[in-house]
């Protein structure tokens, strides 16, 4: 029988090469949007997945998400938990992020997971499965596209390992912390000529002097969900170096 992936915020970027990597392997994949059904509809009809609406900041709709694929398939092997938002704000401009900004962001990135973790759980445990959440290099620098960003990369981190020792020893959870992606979210904030500039300009910091693409993140976390049988509680950097660059 094939294993049963979910994949949040999948209809693009890192979600998107994280569902075709899993379906190239021989995964069923479902993926969640919360408001672009077309765009995820096109994504999911390449390997005949499933594309589910769902809001990761609603606890009802986490619940519906993992009903739904239980009732197609039968089983959830995997949870990658990629979605996530921000809000472009210069870590200076104190007077630039709202309550209201760090609210929205944390119900996000940080409930949003904790959520679909719960909505979950029993049919990973059944299946002795694995959970990634997609966090960021942010996390650990106090980098990224705000202070609200960081901050709710590195509570998932710390919630990540709490759940990693709460759903043992039948469910793995682990991070992968991406760096600079170019990714259409890149394009989107800061344009396409941005997007590249910047991209360049963190490929000249980073030790192997490259930025990275949404496969390569997607192959790290395939590989936590396949291949690390042993490994859990753990963050895996796929950022060409920036969080060993030095200080100059």
């Amino acid at each position: 029988m094939k294993k049963v992936a979910v994949v949040t915020g999948g209809s693009s970027g890192i979600g998107a090469a994280t569902a075709r990597e899993l379906a190239k392997r021989g995964w069923r994949v479902a993926i969640t949007y919360s408001k672009d059904a077309r765009k995820a509809e096109k994504v999911a009809a390449e390997f005949e997945g499933l594309a589910v609406q769902g809001d990761v900041a609603q606890d009802a709709d986490c619940r519906k998400v993992a009903k739904d694929v239980l009732a197609k398939w039968g089983r959830i092997d995997a949870l990658v938990n990629n979605a996530g938002t921000t809000k472009f704000v210069k870590h200076a401009d104190l007077e630039g992020l709202s309550a209201e900004d760090f609210e929205r962001i944390f119900r996000v990135n940080v409930v949003g997971p904790f959520q679909m973790v719960r909505a979950c759980a029993a049919a990973l445990k059944e299946s002795r499965g694995a959970v990634v959440n997609v966090s960021s290099v942010a996390a650990l620098l106090g980098t990224g596209s705000s202070v609200a960003y960081a901050a709710s990369k590195a509570a998932l981190d710390t919630m990540t390992f709490s759940l990693a020792r709460a759903l043992a020893p039948e469910v793995r959870v682990n991070i992968v912390s991406p760096g600079h992606v170019n990714t259409p979210w890149q394009t989107s904030a800061h344009g396409e000529k941005g997007a590249e500039e910047l991209a360049q300009r963190f490929a000249s910091i980073a030790p192997l002097k490259s930025a990275c693409e949404a496969e390569d993140i997607a192959e790290a976390i395939v590989w936590l969900l396949e291949g690390a049988r042993r490994i859990t509680g753990e963050r895996l950097y796929v950022d060409a170096g920036i969080h060993i660059a030095s200080a100059r």
